[in-house]
């Protein structure tokens, strides 16, 4: 996993034809347990390669979840996850993992999404340095290189958190690296990097013996917001809402699973998905990333009304969504709530 907001304006506005599966990614529901009659099938599509932050949905399909709410789940990384909105938007997928930030500005542009569960309460993304290099507060970016993987988004994420210390874009290099940042940053390419999660990157760091600073946005002037959440057509939200409600239910079981053994919740992944989870990294990353699903929330998958307009009002100063978007129908708890 390199980048989760891996999406332009631009390839949200065409709705893609085409949806591109890996083999190794695709897991079904139905081999958890002997299925039903009638099963409806379902396609879900990931954001990035499995990783700590999917470990709930496995359970859910190790469980049976799926099947006992009536659903064959098919379960796939698309060859380019930046069009996963769209190709929900167009009835080629039933579920996607997205972000909160990708998700507006796909509305921004018509495309019809809507948020049905937050899986991660809170962001991931974050400015990090070497230890080394004292850096510590974004004030401290001045006339530094910062890498970052050529997403607008990021580049409005760091402007916020250097406001918030008194600097402005101009006064950093922006380095577009790509998706290379733990590469770049070790490698003293660049002075820091945005863009990278906290629960990921900067484990893999030290596990390669850096030591990092991490600075959450959050904490630099950039208002909280979901990192991952489950996208869903307003079509088939009308139109189907008992599935949408046996999806929901089934992927709350499986992260409730997982909260309960987070451990156990790893070697499942890694049982699905044997060829491309690296195990010390996510056994490492479920520790962290578990208490962003579950803090300051009534219970899984709960999403607050006044954390989306906090952040979609961020997102209209920065110029990255239309100034008339209405924050209120990108999501819906309506699901949640039962």
């Amino acid at each position: 996993m390199k980048k989760r907001w891996l999406i332009g304006v631009l390839s949200l506005v065409a709705v893609v034809a085409l949806a591109c599966g890996s083999d190794e990614g695709d897991v079904t529901s139905s081999a958890a347990s002997a299925p039903p009659q009638e099963l409806v099938k379902i396609s879900f599509a990931l954001d990035w390669f499995p990783n700590s932050n999917h470990a709930g949905i496995y359970e859910a399909v190790e469980r049976g979840y799926f099947v006992d709410e009536g659903l064959d789940v098919n379960i796939y990384v698309p060859g380019d996850p930046s069009v996963v909105l769209s190709t929900i938007a167009a009835g080629q997928d039933d579920f996607g993992v997205s972000y909160q930030a990708v998700l507006l500005q796909a509305r921004s542009e018509g495309v019809p999404v809507v948020s049905v569960t937050g899986i991660v309460q809170h962001p991931l993304n974050s400015v990090m340095a070497l230890e080394s290099s004292g850096i510590t507060r974004p004030g401290d970016l001045k006339g530094k290189k910062v890498g970052f993987p050529g997403i607008v988004t990021d580049e409005g994420l760091l402007a916020a958190m250097l406001a918030s210390d008194g600097l402005t874009l101009d006064d950093v290099d922006m380095v577009n690296v790509g998706f290379d940042l733990t590469t770049s940053l070790a490698s003293g390419v660049v002075d820091a990097i945005v863009g990278a999660y906290w629960t990921h990157e900067s484990i893999l760091l030290e596990q390669e013996g850096f030591d990092v600073t991490v600075m959450r946005m959050e904490d630099w002037g950039v208002p909280d917001f979901y990192e991952l959440v489950i996208a869903v057509s307003e079509d088939t939200i009308a139109n189907r809402p008992d599935v949408v409600r046996s999806f929901v239910k089934a992927l709350q079981r499986g992260h409730e699973a997982a909260i309960a053994d987070p451990q156990g919740s790893i070697t499942t992944l890694i049982k699905h998905n044997p060829d491309t989870v690296v195990e010390d990294l996510e056994r490492e990353g479920i520790k962290r990333v578990i208490p962003m699903w579950t803090e300051g929330v009534p219970k899984f998958g709960w999403q607050e009304a006044e954390r989306w307009e906090a952040f979609t009002s961020w997102m209209k100063d920065q110029g990255l969504v239309s100034a008339d978007l209405d924050a209120s129908a990108a999501f819906t708890n309506r699901f949640t709530e039962d």
